[in-house]
């Protein structure tokens, strides 16, 4: 029988089998794993290098004809420049929001290309629009941040960075360019620079200029913070409130910085601009200074003030004098009403010799409490007359200080208050003769003082528009103390008071002060008194005092609160007749010829160095010279003991001559140590004229 072999189909245990298979699995398990880490690892490192090298850092959102705007993703910042990159108009940084190591990845208004949206979840929503309405020579950007929820907090800072800055507001020691300011955050409206030296005042404007040829200007209905950080940059944030506010603001740029204001200044005022009373600039302006308790004192005071300007033949001029001493000589209610002296026979005063004087008085819109006017008008149910808050149903008057007194102010939003308002004015017109008046106190805002909520119409500071208004309607000779929003109104507005020294505060800011107001379209204003007006003494140093009225005889109206016979030198008085004289002969006729110029153009009648030479670096910064029109440069001493200074005559295609011995020198150049004595202040007339 044939032998057989045993079989064994299955050399390898089964079990065997099974073991190597799971191990070769887990094997190439792995392999994958480890390979799908590596790709994870190159997708990443490939993402990286997308976002931060190869993606670039600037992203154009909108362009326009030689302008467009970028937003740089390093340092958060939109930026706008011209397309070829050549030149940088501004840098905006965008604050309080997330760092974003990418673009904006979605124009959510794509269809349109004037506009670019953007949504930061839960943060704020940003609309930009390219606005074509603005003349062809600049290009203008709109600008709106919405917050989503009640706790954004939205701000821009625009850099200073290569950039001069102008306009804004007035402040204590007024700076040209504002670089040099350092303001913190507050709320953008006008104060009393007296009792808050650290604000602003008292002209202001939402506008801005910089001299890259980029201007700024504000949404005027929206409130606003604004602060000023030294020679860095100029923040606007939205202030604390429950409700959803925006940040909004306009952009616009051009070549030079000349020809943006030009041409945006054209598009911001639409309403004509008249012109004031110009008779007022050929007198000066003297303040009487007078602590008395009854018209007939103040009538002995103001006989005796004539006198001395008559017997130091000072010449004609105008006397001003201030709201106490209005009161008594107008025979308004002046006295308390409580606690009122009686008198058995009444003062007698000279009634006609005070209308032959030639006088400035001062009204306010406020009313003291504890006069009888207030209390009578208070029993006739005329309580609306004043500011007021509802109280059931019951209008109470907001109460506030007002030259220590407690008083209420005037609600000029209300039509009878205002008419009874100008009946007090005419009457007083009607008996003193007179034709300047001064109208202080609109500055502050009584609803914000008593955390109140104010109506739309008086929120922040309207009521100054609304009291310059006011005064236009007084007549043309009216004065300010404080102005916004109503440059084109035919009022003077009176300058923020000055300290009685050299510095920025004192003579030093006086041109800074000039060049603001004038750019700022406030081209007839009085300067503070010769010598300055913050403290409650005579000035007595002299070099000062001459130095001051050197400056201000080229100005719209010299006053005067220090008369000039207590400095006790002969010099000093021959020096003020002599530069009332030229005032009077020789500048205001030069005032009145560019002031058809504005009128007309809204062109600045005190021009700083750089209207002529808007390209010219060197001119930004210059602080102590200026021009009236583009035909005299006048270049004062404003150092102490000196009697030379450097002087830059601008535009290299000009040339300029001494207007006191013939010198002739070319635009475009800067003599050093040019004498100047006491005596004297150094003026250039352009050739061409």
């Amino acid at each position: 029988m044939p032998h057989t072999r045993n079989r064994n189909p299955s050399p390898i245990p089964e079990v065997t089998w099974d073991t190597g298979l799971k191990e070769m699995n887990e094997t190439w398990k792995g392999a994958i794993a480890c390979l799908g880490v590596a790709i994870f690892f190159v997708m990443t490192i490939g993402i990286i290098y997308w976002q931060v090298v190869d993606q670039p850092n600037k992203n154009w959102i909108l362009k326009g004809s030689f302008s467009g705007l970028i937003w740089e993703r390093r340092t958060h910042s939109l930026i706008i420049q011209t397309l070829t990159e050549e030149k940088t108009f501004v840098e905006i940084d965008v604050g309080n929001f997330p760092d974003m190591e990418y673009p904006f990845v979605k124009n959510l208004c794509s269809l349109n290309k004037t506009e670019f949206c953007y949504t930061w979840d839960a943060i704020a929503d940003l609309k930009i629009s390219f606005e074509s309405e603005y003349p062809s020579e600049s290009e203008c950007y709109s600008i709106i941040w919405t917050p989503l929820h009640c706790k954004v907090d939205l701000k821009d800072c625009f850099s200073m960075n290569n950039v001069s800055w102008y306009g804004g507001a007035g402040v204590q020691a007024q700076n040209w360019p504002i670089n040099n300011d350092n303001v913190e955050l507050q709320p953008f409206v006008v104060s009393n620079l007296r009792n808050n030296p650290s604000g602003y005042g008292s002209v202001l404007e939402r506008y801005f200029l910089g001299s890259s040829g980029v201007a700024l200007l504000i949404a005027q209905d929206i409130p606003v913070h604004i602060s000023i950080q030294h020679k860095k940059s100029i923040c606007l944030q939205t202030p604390p409130n429950k409700e959803l506010m925006p940040l909004q603001y306009t952009v616009c740029v051009s070549r030079n910085m000349k020809t943006v204001h030009q041409e945006v200044e054209s598009q911001l005022l639409q309403q004509p601009r008249a012109l004031p009373n110009t008779n007022i600039l050929r007198l000066p302006f003297w303040k009487m200074l007078a602590n008395v308790d009854s018209a007939a004192k103040v009538e002995r005071e103001l006989r005796i003030f004539f006198s001395r300007l008559k017997r130091h033949d000072l010449g004609e001029g105008v006397i001003s004098i201030d709201e106490h001493s209005t009161l008594l000589i107008s025979d308004m209610d002046h006295d308390s009403f409580f606690g009122r002296k009686k008198h058995i026979a009444r003062e007698i005063w000279d009634l006609p010799f005070v209308k032959l004087l030639n006088i400035s008085i001062t009204l306010s819109p406020y009313t003291s409490v504890d006069t009888s006017q207030f209390q009578s008008l208070l029993q006739e149910g005329k309580e609306n007359i004043w500011l007021s808050s509802q109280r059931d149903a019951y209008q109470a008057p907001l109460l506030t200080k007002w030259k220590g007194k407690f008083s209420v102010k005037l609600n000029i939003t209300n039509h009878i208050a205002v008419s009874w308002f100008l009946d007090r004015v005419n009457k007083c017109q009607e008996k003193l003769g007179m034709e300047y008046i001064t109208l202080e106190g609109g500055e502050g805002n009584l609803f914000t003082e008593h955390g109140l909520n104010a109506p739309k119409i008086l929120v922040g500071d309207e009521y100054i528009g609304l009291l310059a208004a006011l005064a236009s309607r007084i007549g043309k000779s009216s004065i300010m103390t404080a102005g916004t929003r109503s440059s084109h109104l035919p009022v003077f507005v009176r300058m923020t008071p000055l300290e009685s020294d050299w510095s920025y505060s004192g003579l030093k800011g006086i041109i800074p002060s000039v060049l603001h107001y004038s750019l700022l379209g406030y081209n007839f204003f009085i300067p503070d008194a010769v010598g300055g007006s913050l403290s409650n003494e005579f000035v007595t140093d002299e070099e000062l005092f001459i130095r001051w009225l050197e400056i201000v005889t080229f100005l719209p109206v010299i006053s005067f609160r220090t008369p000039p016979w207590v400095c006790g030198e002969d010099m000093v008085l021959n020096l003020t007749r002599t530069y009332i004289t030229k005032h009077r002969e020789f500048v205001v006729p030069l005032i009145i010829k560019y002031a058809d110029e504005w009128a007309s153009m809204g062109t600045p009648i005190f021009r700083p160095l750089w209207w002529i030479s808007p390209d010219d670096p060197t001119t930004y910064t210059i602080d102590d010279e200026f021009l009236i029109g583009n035909e005299l440069l006048v270049a004062p001493v404003t150092e102490r003991g000196a009697v030379q200074r450097n002087i830059y005559f601008p535009g290299s295609e000009y040339q300029w001559i001494d207007t006191s011995n013939a010198r002739v020198f070319d635009g475009g150049t800067q003599v050093d140590s040019y004498p100047v004595a006491l005596e004297e202040v150094a003026v250039f007339r352009r050739l061409d004229f």
